[in-house]
């Protein structure tokens, strides 16, 4: 059986709780998860942005494939 293999890309935005993540977007590649995070940083305007790979499930390992802006550091990797 293969391991489930998901690239993810996520915004951050500033409130009164401080950095909260956005929706969560779903990419077919690393390089197109890293495009979608770089828009939502600098495109979009949000505080920051990241881009990160989750392998397996439920048990999932994470990875970050790149950070743009301010991004918690609590963030998953």
């Amino acid at each position: 059986m293969s391991e489930s293999v998901q690239f993810i890309a996520v915004s951050f935005d500033h409130t009164d709780h401080g950095l909260v993540a956005g929706e969560t977007f779903k990419c077919a590649t690393p390089a197109s998860a890293i495009e979608r995070a770089k828009g939502y940083w600098q495109i979009f305007g949000h505080a920051g942005a990241m881009a990160f790979v989750r392998i397996g499930y439920p048990e999932a390992r994470t990875t970050v494939l790149r950070r743009f802006g301010s991004v918690p550091p609590d963030a998953p990797g």
